[in-house]
This record gives C-alpha cells, structure tokens and sequence, in this order.
C-alpha cells in the first residue's frame, strides 16, 4: 500500500512539473510576441517617419529651395567707403539666380569679411527676389612705408595701412574703386620703427608706441592744433615715447600717455611761438613740467618769379 501510494505521488509531481513547465514556454512564448510585434511597431513608425521626412525635403525642395519664384533678381549693396559695388558683389560669391531662401548667409558674411579692407557686413533677405548687403569699410589713418629691394637692384617701397583700431591693410587698387582715394599716401602720417614681421594684412599691430601713435593721430583732429600743423612723420622706435615730425620740419615728443593733454601744452606753446614770430624746432611734451623747447626763425615765403601771372588773374582771363 506504502509503495502504490508513493507511485501515485510521483506521478502527481511529475504532472505538476509539467504543468509550471507548459506554463512558462507559454509566458515566454507570449513575452516573445509582444516583443515582435513591438520592434516591427518601432520600425514601421521609424520607417515613416523616414518617409515623411524624405517627402517634406523633396516638397521643400521642390516649393522653396528650387522654386524659380524665390531666385535672386537684384543684389543691392551699399558701402560708407569707396570700394565700387561690383567688386563687394564678386567677393560675396552671390550670383543673380541663385535660391534667396537657400542661401548661406554666414557664408556670404564671411567672404566679404575675408578683405582686410572691410570691417563688418549685415545681410538681408528681402522677399521675393532681393538680397541687400551694407558694408562698413575700415578706414586708414596711417601707413607705414617698408623699403625693400626689387628685382632691377632698385629700391621699391611696399606700404601698408593701419586704421584706428592697428588693423593692418594694404591700398586698395585703385581699379576697385568708384571714386579717388580719400586716404592717398600724401595724407595720411607715415609711422616709422615698425619692421615687416610686425605688419600683417588682416591681424592687429600691438607694439604700445604704435598703439599711441594711432590715438594720438584720432586725437589731433579734435585738438587745438588741428588745422595749424600736420603730422608728417611719427617715429615709434624709442621705447616710452613717440616722436612726431611736423609740416613745418619741427619736432615733438609725446609720452605714450593722456595725447590730448599733451596736444593743449603744444598748442600753448605754439602760440607763444607765433608772439615771437618764431616755429616750434624741438618740444619734449613727454616732460611732466619745465617742457624743453628749442626755436627757429620762420622760412621766408619765396618770392614770384617777374613775369609770373597769378592763378586768380587767369582764370579772370578765361
């Protein structure tokens, strides 16, 4: 009886086992399918959303990037400087045609900004056709004369231009401008004592004597000298100062420091230099009292020739 009884509840077991068995591959089975059924939603959702960005890029494509209604019909430019408005249309790569919308307006920006010669650049789309540029040219306020040999043996000069900022450019050519150069060589302050390791195109000069000379140059125009003397000639060789040749041969030294301050004391002492008919030939401004002048008598205007006619009297004779 023992024995029958133990039979039967291994048979019990056994069905059991099975049972839980059965069960599991059910719950596998199922977890299985679920997981199926999740990855062909995930791919199906995937797959269209492909499809609809696929047809949204060939819609915009199609209505916007290469819809000849939005294509470039006028390039205006405007410049406060004085270079002509086809050369700045060359150098921004833009050409009549092109899709307005689709167009890179940075990289527009950063083509024309590559020109030493130009400081900033603002871009407009105006739709349909138009794409307007205004651009800010840098303006010189000095050069700086590098002589160097040429391939004759002679002598040839190369200049570069430094503006308010000590942004290094070179002239422009004259051939991309509109109008006569404002900044002609004759005009602008030559700065003397840089080398050419100092100077180039498209980078800052640091030196702190160039620095100075470039402040004290934007400072003479509103001092109390501006329109009685010039300035010719600005050495920046000499450390802690600046030496200033003048129109008139003289020579000034200023400190690195407060140019509009130092420009008053010159203009102090030029007029008591005019009380006594006499020029400035030497003035060390750079002195903080008892500034050291030395004098020279005025040239003596040179005398017409006899038979010389006036430019007034023959133009009254035309």
């Amino acid at each position: 009886m023992w024995f029958k009884r133990e039979q039967k509840n291994r048979r019990l077991s056994k069905a059991r086992v099975l049972d839980v068995k059965l069960r599991s591959g059910q719950v596998r089975a199922a977890r299985l399918r679920m997981a199926m059924v999740s990855l062909v939603l995930l791919g199906g959702t995937a797959l269209g959303l492909a499809i609809l960005w696929r047809a949204g890029e060939a819609a915009m494509n199609l209505l916007v990037y290469q819809n000849a209604d939005f294509a470039i019909e006028r390039i205006e430019v405007e410049t406060d400087g004085v270079i002509a408005p086809d050369q700045l249309r060359r150098w921004s790569g833009v050409h009549p045609g092109a899709n307005l919308i689709g167009l890179d307006l940075a990289a527009v920006k950063r083509n024309l900004e590559l020109a030493p010669a130009i400081d900033s650049v603002s871009i407009e789309r105006v739709l349909p056709h138009t794409l307007k540029i205004r651009v800010t040219e840098r303006a010189p306020i000095a050069q700086v004369d590098i002589p160097h040999l040429d391939g004759a043996g002679g002598i040839a000069v190369t200049v570069f231009q430094l503006d308010a900022d000590g942004m290094v450019t070179e002239p422009l050519d004259p051939r991309v401008c509109t109008a006569p150069l404002a900044q002609a060589r004759d005009r602008l302050p030559v700065i003397a004592g840089l080398n050419v390791y100092q100077l180039q195109p498209g980078h800052r000069v640091d030196l702190p004597q160039a620095r100075a000379a470039l402040e004290l140059i934007g400072e003479f125009g509103r001092s109390p000298m501006a329109g009685l003397e010039d300035l010719r000639r600005i050495d920046v060789s000499s450390p802690g100062v600046i030496v200033v040749t003048t129109g008139e041969g003289g020579e000034i030294t200023f400190g690195l420091e407060n140019p509009a301050r130092q420009l008053r004391r010159w203009r102090a002492i030029y007029d008591l230099g005019r009380r006594s008919h006499q020029l400035i030939a030497s003035a060390d401004l750079a002195v903080g009292n008892n500034v050291p002048v030395s004098w020279m008598a005025p040239a003596a205007p040179a005398a017409p020739p006899a038979n010389a006619t006036s430019v007034n009297s023959r133009r009254k004779n035309v």
